[in-house]
């Protein structure tokens, strides 16, 4: 028998692209962790889809069944809608964030994690938890490099 597993996430961006940072509440039975990071400078999307990736690689066993609550569209229609799964047939030509979905598409794989939607700032506890945890982590002082997303945004855009 699986083991159930809870995991609300949240992701932040200040400006957007600004500084941002991830909540994460991870519950099953008794169990409780939070888990929390902050960047100098990302988006708001990549905040979203990092705490999914996170709070995944955060588990210890591969015998969970686990339930994610997100109010991203972003990431809960990309995945079960399957269009991250044709962004990859077509080498994720146009697309943002392949990093971070090449880094989620093997978590996909080994937990099939459901998605569930809830609606953002609407006095859902551990919704409203995770947006704290992200936000206070986006106003933090050390904060860290999302090189990925840095080293693309310096690159000059393409005119052509």
């Amino acid at each position: 028998m699986k083991i159930p597993i809870t995991i609300y996430t949240d992701g932040s961006a200040m400006g957007n692209p600004g500084p941002g940072g991830y909540g994460i509440v991870l519950q099953s039975g008794a169990h409780y962790k939070e888990l929390s990071a902050g960047y100098r400078l990302t988006t708001n999307n990549r905040m979203e889809l990092l705490a999914v990736i996170v709070a995944l690689e955060a588990l210890k066993t591969d015998n969970v069944d686990v339930t994610i609550y997100s109010d991203s569209k972003y990431v809960i229609d990309s995945i079960t809608k399957g269009w991250v799964f044709g962004w990859v047939s077509k080498g994720f030509k146009d697309k943002k964030n392949k990093d971070l979905w090449m880094r989620y598409l093997p978590l996909h794989k080994k937990f099939n994690p459901k998605f569930v939607w809830v609606k953002g700032h609407a006095s859902i506890p551990l919704n409203e938890r995770c947006d704290t945890l992200a936000t206070t982590a986006a106003a933090g002082k050390e904060l860290l490099v999302d090189s990925v997303y840095e080293s693309e945004s310096a690159q000059p855009e393409k005119v052509f």
